[in-house]
C-alpha cells in the first residue's frame, strides 16, 4: 500500500526523557509506514539546548510561522537540580513560554473521552476545554532575591522622558520579588482566539481571572474580553445560541464543580497552566489530553500537555520495564498531521490522522492499555500493556 504524501512539511520539535523514547516509537511504528513523512527538525533536548545556548527554541519558533503546523514532545524545564545533573550553562526559561511567546498564540486543551475511564467528577458528561492565554505573567518575570532592608519600586520610563513610579514594598529584611507584564496586543488576540473558537465549537464561554484583587493587570483583561464581545460578537453568540459570561476565577472553579461541562474555560497563563492538569487529571490521566497552540496569524503547534515522564525514563535506563501512556503525543502528532492535510489539500492525510485516534480510542475500549489507566478503568479484567506494546496494539487494531 503506497505511503500518504505530504506537500508541506512538518516542524518536529524533539524533546527529553521518557517521552522522547515514545515520540521515535510513535514515528516508527504508527506514522512512518503509513506516511512518506516530511519533517523539519529540531532537537529540544535540554543538552542541545544547552549547547546551542537556547537558540534552537527561537529557531524552532521561526520555522513555525514559516511552515505554519508544529508538533512538539515534552521538554524539561530546568530547576536547580537539573542544572546539576545535565551540567548547564544556566537555569533555561521554559521552551514552551519562549515558543508561545514568538507564535503570540492561545492554548487550547481538552480531555479525550474513552469509555470505562470515567471523570472523578460524576456530574461531568462533556469534555471541558481550557483556553490558556500563551504570552506573558510568570513565565516572562523578571525577579529578584531581596538580601536585606530596602525598597522596591515599580519605574516606568516613557519615550518622552516622563515617568510613573509604584512602590512594591518597603522590605525590612531579606524577601524575594517579581514583575510580571502582559501586552494589549497579545490580551487582544487572546480573546478573539477564544470567541472565534467557541463560535467553531458552538459551546459557551467562561473568563475567569481576579479582578477584585488585580484592579489594573487583571481588569485589563476583564475590559478586553468585554469590549470584544459587545462590539464584535454579541450578535454572533446569540445567532448561534451561544453565552459568553465573566467570573471571579474563584466563583469559576466552584460552577465548573458543579456542572455537566461541555464549555470553554478561558484562563490567563499560569491559571491555565493549573487548572488543565487538574482538568486532565481528574477525567483520568495527565497524558489523556489534546493540546494545540492557536495563533491568530494562522500558525498551529500541537503537543502532549503533561512533562517528560521523568520516572519511567531512569526506569528506562535501568532497563525496566515502563507502562508510559502515549495518547496525548500521538494525538499531538494526528492533531498535525490533520491541519497539515487540512492547509495543503490533503484528505487522505485528513483521513489517516482520524483514524489513527479512532485506533488509538478502540484499543482502549477494547480493555488495552497502559498502567495508569488499568488501575481507574471501569472496564473488567483490563489487560495492561508495557510502553512499547501499547503503542503497537495500537497499530494492529489500525492495520485492522
Amino acid at each position: 500500500m503506497a505511503k500518504i504524501e505530504m506537500k508541506t512539511p512538518l516542524v518536529e520539535m524533539d524533546g527529553d526523557e521518557m517521552t522522547r523514547i515514545i515520540w521515535q516509537i510513535i514515528k516508527d511504528e504508527l506514522v512512518c509506514p503509513f506516511v512518506d513523512l516530511k519533517t523539519e527538525y529540531y532537537d529540544l533536548g535540554l543538552k542541545h539546548r544547552d549547547e546551542t545556548d537556547d537558540q534552537v527554541t527561537v529557531d524552532s519558533a521561526e520555522a513555525t510561522k514559516r511552515l505554519g503546523v508544529a508538533v512538539k514532545c515534552a521538554t524539561i524545564t530546568p530547576n536547580a537540580a537539573r542544572v546539576e545533573e545535565y551540567g548547564l550553562k544556566q537555569m533555561w526559561k521554559s521552551p514552551n513560554g519562549t515558543i508561545r511567546a514568538i507564535l503570540d498564540g492561545t492554548v487550547f486543551r481538552a480531555p479525550i473521552v474513552v469509555k470505562g475511564i470515567e471523570p472523578m467528577v460524576r456530574c461531568w458528561k462533556k469534555p471541558i476545554t481550557i483556553a490558556r492565554h500563551a504570552y506573558g505573567d510568570v513565565y516572562k518575570n523578571s525577579e529578584l532575591r531581596i538580601p536585606g532592608p530596602g525598597k522596591v519600586e515599580l519605574v516606568y520610563t516613557g519615550a518622552d522622558g516622563s515617568e510613573q513610579r509604584a512602590l512594591v514594598h518597603d522590605f525590612a529584611g531579606p524577601g524575594v520579588v517579581q514583575g510580571v507584564h502582559n501586552l494589549d496586543d497579545s490580551i487582544t488576540s487572546f480573546a478573539r482566539s477564544c470567541f472565534e473558537y467557541a463560535l467553531a465549537q458552538r459551546q459557551d464561554l467562561w473568563f475567569a481571572t481576579k479582578d477584585t484583587i488585580s484592579k489594573t493587570y487583571d481588569h485589563r483583561f476583564k475590559d478586553i474580553f468585554a469590549d470584544m464581545y459587545a462590539n464584535d460578537y454579541k450578535d454572533k453568540f446569540e445567532a448561534a445560541g451561544i453565552e459568553y459570561f465573566y467570573t471571579l476565577i474563584d466563583d469559576a472553579v466552584a460552577r465548573i464543580m458543579r456542572s455537566e461541562g461541555g464549555f470553554i474555560w478561558a484562563c490567563k497563563n499560569y491559571d491555565g497552566d493549573v487548572m488543565s492538569d487538574m482538568l486532565s487529571s481528574a477525567f483520568g490521566s495527565l497524558a489523556m489530553m489534546t493540546s494545540v497552540l492557536v495563533s491568530p496569524h494562522g500558525y498551529f503547534e500541537y503537543e502532549a500537555a503533561h512533562g517528560t515522564v521523568q520516572r519511567h525514563y531512569y526506569k528506562y535506563l535501568k532497563g525496566e520495564e515502563t507502562s508510559t501512556n502515549s495518547v496525548a503525543t500521538i494525538f499531538a502528532w494526528t492533531g498535525a498531521l490533520r491541519k497539515r492535510g487540512e492547509l495543503d489539500g490533503i484528505p487522505e492525510l485528513v483521513d489517516f490522522a482520524n483514524r489513527l485516534e479512532k485506533a488509538t480510542i478502540s484499543t482502549i475500549e477494547s480493555g488495552r492499555m497502559t498502567g495508569d489507566l488499568a488501575r481507574i478503568t471501569t472496564l473488567p479484567e483490563p489487560t495492561k500493556l508495557n510502553t512499547r506494546d501499547f503503542i503497537l496494539a495500537i497499530r494492529s487494531t489500525l492495520e485492522s
